[in-house]
C-alpha cells in the first residue's frame, strides 16, 4: 500500500503548530502525552477492542468493506463529506472528486482507488444517489440507513472508549443529542486524516493495518494479552489461527501470510516449545499498538469537545 505522503518542512512545523494549540482543548488526561502515561489506558484499549470486534461481527457486510486502514480513512472521508453536506449547495456531498481532494495529502488513495471505492458501496447498497438534484458534474451519493447505524455505533463505541477513561457520560449525551455526533464526526476525521501519526502508522502496526481484516486481527489480538508487562521483550497470547480465519471470514492462506509478514520482522512468533497456539507479541508491537491507538482517541475528545460545546 503507498505510504503517506512526506510534506515539507513549513507545512510539518505548521501542523505542530496547530496540535500544540488543539491540544489545550483536549480534556485533561486525554492528549496522547496522557493517555501514553495513564498505566490504565492499555487495557481500556482491550475493552474498546472487543466492543468494535462486536460492531464487526453485527455488521460483516459492512466490516469487510472497510476492513483495511486505507478503506478506513476512505470511510471516515466520505461520511465527513455526507454530514457537511449543504442541501442547498449543489457542490456539496459525497463525489469521486471530492472524496480524492481529501485523499490526496494522506498519498493513502488515488483517483481511480476512490472512484472504484465509491462504486463498490453503491454496489453492495452502503452508499446510495442523495436525494436532490443532479449537478452537472456528478450527483453525490449518501449512506444507506445500514451505513449510517453502522457509523453511529461505532462513534457511539469510541464515546464510551473516552467515558471509560474519565467516567464521563459522552454515551448518554450523544444518545440524547444526535448533533453531536453529526459535528464530531467530521472533524474527528478530518483531525486524523491530517495527522500522519494516523495515516502512517507505525512499522509493526502497519503490517497488520494496511491488509485486508488485518486490523481487527490486530484488535483481536491485543484483547488476548493477560498482561501488558513484557518478559524478556514479550507478551505471551493464545490464538488459533483458523479460528481467526473462520471467525473474520477470510482465508487462512490471508491470515497466516500476515502473520508470517510480521514474524520476519520480529514483531510477533511461535513459541519455542512447538505449543500449539502459542504465540507471543513483541513489546515494540504493543508500544506500537498503543502510541496509535492514543493519537485516535485524542482526536475523537477533541471532537466531541467541539461539537458538544456548538450544540449547547
Amino acid at each position: 500500500m503507498p505510504p503517506a505522503q512526506q510534506w515539507g518542512h513549513a507545512q510539518q512545523m505548521q501542523r505542530v503548530a496547530e496540535k500544540d494549540s488543539s491540544e489545550q482543548q483536549v480534556p485533561s488526561g486525554l492528549t496522547v502525552r496522557d493517555l501514553l502515561e495513564n498505566p490504565d489506558f492499555p487495557k481500556i484499549l482491550q475493552a474498546a477492542a472487543q466492543t468494535l470486534i462486536a460492531v464487526n461481527d453485527q455488521f460483516p457486510r459492512v466490516a469487510r468493506l472497510v476492513a483495511s486502514h486505507q478503506k478506513w480513512m476512505l470511510t471516515q472521508a466520505a461520511y465527513s463529506l455526507h454530514l457537511e453536506r449543504d442541501l442547498n449547495n449543489p457542490e456539496s456531498g459525497i463525489t469521486a472528486a471530492r472524496l480524492l481532494k481529501i485523499m490526496r495529502e494522506t498519498g493513502a488513495a488515488s483517483r481511480n482507488t476512490a472512484a472504484a471505492f465509491l462504486a463498490e458501496l453503491v454496489a453492495y447498497k452502503l452508499l446510495q444517489p442523495a436525494s436532490g438534484g443532479r449537478t452537472r458534474r456528478a450527483r453525490p451519493l449518501e449512506p444507506t440507513e445500514v451505513s449510517e447505524t453502522a457509523m453511529r455505533l461505532w462513534f457511539k463505541s469510541q464515546m464510551r472508549t473516552l467515558d471509560l477513561l474519565d467516567c464521563g457520560t459522552r454515551v448518554d449525551r450523544v444518545e440524547a443529542d444526535k448533533s453531536i455526533f453529526e459535528h464530531a464526526q467530521p472533524l474527528a476525521a478530518r483531525r486524523l486524516l491530517s495527522d500522519s501519526r494516523w495515516t502512517a502508522p507505525p512499522k509493526g502496526v502497519a503490517i497488520f493495518v494496511w491488509s485486508e481484516s488485518g486490523g481487527v486481527i490486530l484488535d483481536d489480538l491485543m484483547t488476548r494479552v493477560s498482561s501488558f508487562t513484557p518478559i524478556d521483550g514479550k507478551v505471551w497470547i493464545d490464538v488459533s489461527l483458523a479460528k481467526l480465519a473462520e471467525h473474520y471470514l477470510i482465508s487462512n492462506t490471508h491470515v497466516r501470510r500476515i502473520f508470517a509478514k510480521a514474524d520476519a520482522a520480529g514483531f510477533l512468533g511461535k513459541a519455542g516449545d512447538g505449543s500449539r497456539g502459542r504465540f507471543w507479541l513483541s513489546a515494540q508491537l504493543i508500544e506500537e499498538y498503543v502510541s496509535w491507538q492514543a493519537v485516535k482517541v485524542e482526536a475523537l475528545a477533541h471532537a466531541f469537545e467541539q461539537a458538544a460545546e456548538r450544540s449547547r
